[in-house]
């Protein structure tokens, strides 16, 4: 008797009518790589060894209860020993694990050896985001989430790609090798992108090395791989594959952009200039801790509206920004954002939510406490 009709009407209606059903799968995605490619190509192989293992094994163990069951007459051969079965199930799975162990190894092999890159890249995790430093380029930058907070917070509709879109994409070229330097700045997290094969984790004081070479222009999202804290599920990573040409001309704007920022160190600024610059830098660096309306996640994450940092000295203030709380959640972002960010986020934060404290800090006073630091 069926106890749960409806549980199996609801399954076959399901596999019936679906629209998703067609695309359902089960198996590992080939990838964009050669070490994707590769690593595919192991599981297969492995795969199938076991299938005709299975095969094998399930074969002679339903053979021999079906021909030689009691039923039959048949009788149980007694026997203590028999050395020619000893051998065999001693060298035929040695043979197995050989064959198993060789394209594996081969495979290792590769993953492992990024000697002779084209693009040197250090990515460093912080709580949370991602940074991309182009090692002998003068370009680095940080790479944040860009999904909406409405959408996080269920008052809009979820885009396709909810939790899994960034303001700054990395952004490599086709076809050239890429070794990636994956360190931490904080706590234990993970570089994965699936597409690349490549998953490495990111460790306060080490370096591991990854590499990969695409072989086709288009966007692949990976994410933080590895349990870090509050935010872990709001660090996506996103890489923009894009041809030889285009990926020159990228490189050479955000050159520029570089050298223009650095530029606006020396620029005379106003009070809602910065202002109106440190809202943007807010709502992207502070937000998940502090809160829109600065009113913050306490105990852990304090109050900036009506707090004693943002309404007192700024020099306290600019400090507590650049140098960070030790034993708190609060990073220190001296390394993390421009002169010009900096000095635009303390004045912001002194200027919302009623703060209102009418001053303002400059990027040549951040500059300024930076020289003073690297002496």
């Amino acid at each position: 008797m069926m106890r749960h009709p409806h549980v199996w009407m609801g399954l076959l209606l399901w596999s019936i009518f679906s629209p998703a059903h067609a695309a359902w799968t089960v198996n590992m995605a080939p990838g964009a790589t050669e070490i994707s490619h590769a690593v595919f190509d192991l599981h297969m192989t492995i795969f199938w060894i076991c299938v005709v293992i299975g095969i094998i094994v399930f074969g002679a163990m339903f053979w021999s209860m079906i021909l030689h069951r009691r039923s039959t007459g048949q009788v149980a051969a007694k026997f203590h020993e028999s050395t020619t079965v000893e051998i065999l199930w001693t060298i035929v799975p040695f043979l197995i694990l050989v064959a198993m162990a060789v394209p594996a190894t081969a495979t290792l092999i590769k993953m492992y050896d990024a000697s002779e890159p084209d693009i040197d890249i250090q990515v460093t995790g912080y709580q949370w985001k991602w940074h991309y430093k182009y090692l002998g380029q003068d370009v680095e930058f940080f790479s944040n989430l860009a999904t909406p907070a409405d959408q996080i917070h269920n008052k809009e509709t979820k885009g396709e790609h909810y939790l899994l879109e960034v303001d700054k994409p990395l952004v490599l070229p086709v076809g050239a090798k890429v070794r990636f330097l994956v360190t931490s700045a904080d706590v234990i997290h993970s570089w994965w992108v699936p597409a690349f094969a490549v998953k490495r984790d990111a460790i306060p004081g080490f370096v591991n090395e990854a590499w990969t070479r695409i072989e086709k222009p288009g966007l692949y999202r990976g994410q933080c791989a590895e349990l870090c804290g509050k935010d872990h599920g709001f660090m996506p990573i996103v890489v923009d594959v894009k041809e030889k040409a285009d990926y020159d001309k990228w490189l050479a704007d955000r050159k520029a952009e570089a050298a223009q920022l650095k530029e606006l160190t020396s620029k005379e600024w106003t009070l809602d200039e910065l202002k109106e610059r440190g809202d943007k830098i807010y709502h992207t660096t502070c937000v998940a801790c502090h809160q829109a309306e600065g009113q913050g996640l306490p105990p852990m994450f304090p109050a900036l509206k009506g707090s004693k940092i943002a309404t007192g000295p700024k020099e306290g203030h600019l400090s507590i920004v650049f140098h960070g709380k030790p034993g708190t959640a609060m990073a220190a972002f001296g390394k993390q954002l421009s002169e010009v960010d900096i000095a635009a986020v303390v004045t912001y934060e002194r200027n919302a939510w009623g703060n209102n404290k009418g001053d303002m800090v400059t990027p040549k006073e951040v500059l300024e406490l930076k020289q003073a630091e690297s002496k």
